[in-house]
């Protein structure tokens, strides 16, 4: 959430913000509220002050007169009218508010979808064989480590099975990634799948992404997307002792998002399910340290994948592309032979204060309070091991096991069906 001040004092720079980013804000009505508030907040204040001064208001220096009386009442049926009008004031301003994007960094590119954005890097070979490459859909079926029928059965469309080596890999993924960042200062932690809505809000999913979020019926309760959403809540309505920062912290969890207006060719296979899994990576920091930490977050992305040898690419996401709690972002692209494109298997964001000023997050130094920074990155996700699958498929079928996941399938530098 920006800082309320910044949107009064420099509102023709927000607007233009909220322009740019298609943000789904009425920015006059905003500026509207705010300044209703504020003239009721005036109000209600003199009136309180007029009421605690006494005269009118029937207090000591009004002798307790019938008149008195009968004014401290109209003054204080008058301030509740106020009160009423000012806390609807509030609400409105509130919600248009946290409508507002966040800021964009100066060098953001300018688009209008994943198709603009700029290429930055790329790493490794892409495979070079005589044979017809297949997709991971088929290849998991040929193998038997992907089994996508029963997961339907079980759990309709969007659900799959994971069997045999194609879990202990998926399980191996997990556990290096997690292992990677244990040594780099992360703290691993295991955390809650489910979230009130006010730690959705607080994060920025809501009410951005409302449409993606499965609720439990009943309850406020939703199943989380990332757990971005539980590590960054951690430390909601705390002060966090500035010695104590950066604060660095990863955990494994299932995913559940709903894929809405998800379809066609680039849904096929595991790409896209409802539920993945996923270790996520979490930075709170002090404000001029976070362009670093994000670069940081982006190292551990690429590190990851080139330990499993899967060929990427980086690119600065556009504005276009940029959802709306993001200042600045970068996507990693993992190469998917079978399906002849690289695509998108990490993102790394840098989110400025705009969490930890809906979540009351704060930190104090020297006399000053600030709202650390924090960086979201992913670290990895079931999709590198659908790349793997593509990028490492041999002629006869099976395929390769890069050194790093061999200790999970018994040192075997290759899987089979059977």
């Amino acid at each position: 959430m920006l800082d309320l001040r910044l949107i009064r004092t420099q509102p023709e720079m927000i607007r233009e913000l909220c322009r740019r980013r298609h943000a789904a804000v009425d920015f006059d009505k905003l500026v509207q509220e705010d300044e209703r508030a504020r003239a009721l907040t005036a109000q209600v204040d003199a009136l309180r002050q007029k009421r605690k001064g006494g005269g009118a208001s029937g207090g000591p220096a009004s002798g307790g007169t019938p008149e008195a009386r009968e004014a401290a009442v109209a003054l204080r049926n008058e301030i509740a009218v106020l009160e009423e009008e000012l806390r609807i004031a509030k609400a409105e301003r509130d919600r248009l508010w946290s409508w507002v994007p966040n800021l964009l960094a100066d060098d953001t590119p300018v688009g209008t979808s994943d198709k603009d954005n700029l290429e930055i890097k790329r790493w490794g070979n892409l495979p070079k064989v005589d044979f017809e490459l297949k997709t991971h859909e088929v290849i998991g079926q040929n193998l038997g480590v992907i089994d996508e029928e029963r997961g339907t059965k079980v759990a309709g469309a969007g659900y799959s099975y994971w069997v045999g080596d194609g879990a202990r890999l998926t399980w191996g993924l997990f556990s290096l990634a997690l292992e990677y960042l244990a040594k780099r200062g992360f703290r691993q932690m295991f955390t809650p799948v489910v979230a009130r809505a006010n730690t959705l809000f607080g994060t920025g999913y809501l009410p951005f992404f409302s449409d993606q979020i499965y609720k439990i019926e009943g309850e406020d309760l939703n199943l989380i997307g990332t757990s971005e959403q539980t590590l960054v809540a951690y430390h909601t309505d705390e002060i966090i002792a500035p010695e104590k920062l950066p604060l660095l912290y990863t955990a494994f969890t299932p995913c559940f998002r709903t894929e809405a207006g998800s379809y066609g060719r680039e849904t096929r296979g595991l790409f896209r399910q409802h539920q993945f899994h996923k270790v996520e990576q979490i930075v709170f920091c002090e404000p001029q340290t976070s362009e670093e930490w994000l670069q940081k977050c982006l190292e551990n992305a690429e590190g990851i994948l080139k330990l499993l040898e899967i060929p990427y690419r980086v690119v600065r996401v556009c504005d276009g592309d940029l959802g709306a709690p993001g200042y600045k972002k970068y996507d990693v692209e993992a190469w998917f032979p079978g399906f002849g494109s690289y695509r998108e298997t990490h993102s790394i964001t840098n989110l400025l204060d705009f969490q930890t000023r809906r979540l009351n997050i704060r930190s104090k130094q020297a006399g000053n309070t600030f709202h650390p920074h924090t960086i979201s990155a992913t670290m990895i996700t079931d999709r590198a091991l659908l790349a793997l699958l593509e990028n490492n498929q041999q002629a006869d079928g099976s395929v390769r096991v890069p050194e790093a996941l061999r200790p999970f399938v018994d040192g075997r530098a290759e899987i089979g069906r059977g």
